[in-house]
């Protein structure tokens, strides 16, 4: 069986929208893309690289929204995290049977929802890794699911803009794993979730 686990960057303030670059996303009217950029550095890099490694390899679940700003981005950039997204399994969560996967490996998840999910963690394979999505974290946590937590809270509150656990959301107990602070302030924080 796998487990699922979310591992996104947010603000002291749980903002998790538009982490890595001016334009990302701009909805409700964001504009300060790119805030957690000048904070993330290698030993960001090296906890997630681990998490992969003892997930046993890249396999990511991802709403339709984040795999098409992802992958669209990446696969325009010269980096070394284009073959990376293209070679792992990545399984794209979407309310329509008509969604188009353009990049490789790509499995459209639709349906039953919370069902077809409870199914791929029931799969053998690699843990499964949410980035973004932060409609997909709601649904996954509203219907516990949500087996992790890697969450990079950066030193600063932006005062706006979509959070990862909003009002209204579901409640959850959580122990504490791991957690270290980067030379650049970033509180790494992983929980289980109970």
């Amino acid at each position: 069986m796998s487990k699922i686990y979310i591992a996104n960057h947010i603000s002291l303030d749980g903002v998790m929208q538009s982490p890595g670059r001016d334009g990302e996303d701009t909805r409700g009217g964001f504009t300060r893309g790119g805030w957690a950029t000048p904070r993330s550095n290698d030993e960001v890099a090296a906890v997630l690289q681990d998490r992969v490694a003892r997930a046993g390899g890249m396999r990511l679940l991802l709403g339709r929204r984040s795999y098409d700003d992802m992958l669209g981005f990446w696969n325009t950039q010269d980096s070394p995290f284009k073959d990376g997204l293209n070679n792992a399994e990545k399984y794209v969560v979407s309310r329509s049977s008509s969604t188009v996967l353009p990049w490789p490996n790509s499995t459209l998840v639709h349906g039953d929802l919370p069902h077809e999910i409870a199914r791929l963690k029931d799969q053998r394979g690699a843990d499964l890794c949410v980035m973004g999505s932060g409609e997909l974290i709601r649904l996954l946590l509203e219907n516990g699911l949500v087996d992790e937590l890697l969450l990079f809270v950066h030193p600063l509150i932006l005062g706006s803009g979509a959070r990862i656990f909003p009002d209204g959301g579901v409640g959850a107990e959580l122990r504490l794993l791991a957690s270290s602070v980067t030379r650049t302030g970033v509180a790494i924080v992983h929980y289980e979730v109970n």
